[in-house]
């Protein structure tokens, strides 16, 4: 069994592929690479094919989502550590050790993401995972480097080790026992927010979250689903979902109402912004959420279900109101 095993999930995705993979040829173990081919229609496999024989490639049939493809194609890849990698991720010389050594010496530790930076501006963070995230009590993601829209600039304020709460998809390293052991992620979610369920999953088990500044990755972001209705519909529906599965059952019922009353709010706000098509999308969520809820309800499975799990009683509040911009002073 190979120690790491790198797996790149493709989806029509040949010019990023073009871009990024030869980064990580060079910067990895040269038989650890893996493509995961969600259906797509363009030339990938052509691509990878004629240009790395030595990848192995794992087609499937169609798009089964970042959820579904990974959960399928990870059933032919046997490796004590997992690294999904997204297709527009730069990997730099150095950013395999740290991670590895930290898996090694650290039992307890299931799941790690390096820091994230921004590859259109590489002295700042990037949105989605900068230095590891963490949610507020009603299920809104945030993250060391990222506060709802305002990114910092990487000064070596979030360096040394921490454990967080959820670790990016976009560079998600796991254990491949807990990866099995969780049944992998949630395939109803399709995008968005899997890792979140399952980093939240991880620590009912009692497994812990770590980002290493030691490691750093450089990430296009949006690249495989840029902004956009469709995107706004899978956020709200996912991330109720995911409460629906994880919420500790001390003010559950509470919670989740606070939370259908904010994206509510949500939806106005895109009515008065003048974005019709974000506000049906979120409406859409909740009606699709509403019609699954029984579904997502018999998948709760707290142990233990005493958890805190939220860093901040409410980002938005903190953000729009208090103007906290940083998570430095609660990085604690």
């Amino acid at each position: 069994m190979t120690k790491i095993a790198i797996v790149i999930l493709n989806w029509n995705g040949k010019k990023l592929l073009e871009n990024f993979l030869p980064a990580v040829v060079e910067n990895s173990p040269s038989d650890s690479i893996y493509i995961i081919d969600n259906g797509s229609t363009d030339d990938s496999l052509i691509f990878l094919t004629a240009n790395y024989p030595k990848i192995t490639q794992i087609p499937l049939h169609k798009n089964l989502g970042f959820a579904g493809g990974y959960n399928e194609g990870l059933k032919y890849i046997e490796a004590t550590y997992y690294c999904l990698l997204n297709s527009d991720v730069l990997v730099t010389p150095n950013w395999l050790p740290p991670l590895l050594d930290h898996f090694d010496t650290n039992p307890n530790t299931a799941i790690i993401q390096p820091h994230i930076l921004d590859y259109n501006n590489p002295g700042y963070f990037e949105y989605a995972g900068a230095a590891g995230g963490y949610i507020d009590r009603f299920g809104f993601p945030f993250c060391r480097g990222r506060m709802v829209s305002t990114i910092e600039k990487d000064e070596g304020q979030y360096d040394a080790p921490k454990t967080v709460f959820w670790a990016s998809g976009a560079c998600f390293f796991i254990r491949k026992s807990v990866f099995d052991s969780l049944d992998g992620f949630d395939s109803d979610f399709f995008a968005h927010q899997e890792e979140i369920d399952l980093c939240w999953r991880a620590q009912h088990q009692g497994h812990q979250i770590m980002s290493l500044g030691s490691s750093k990755v450089y990430h296009v972001g949006g690249a495989s689903l840029p902004v956009s209705p469709r995107k706004v519909f899978l956020n709200h529906r996912n991330s109720l979902y995911m409460l629906v599965k994880n919420l500790p059952n001390q003010n559950y019922y509470g919670t989740l109402f606070v939370r259908l009353i904010i994206d509510g709010l949500i939806a106005l706000v895109y009515l008065l912004q003048f974005k019709p098509k974000f506000f049906i999308s979120l409406i859409k969520a909740h009606f699709i959420f509403y019609h699954n809820y029984s579904l997502m309800r018999r998948k709760r499975n707290l142990t233990p279900n005493s958890l805190k799990y939220f860093k901040l009683f409410s980002v938005l509040t903190a953000y729009y109101l208090l103007s906290l911009k940083k998570l430095t002073f609660f990085d604690k």
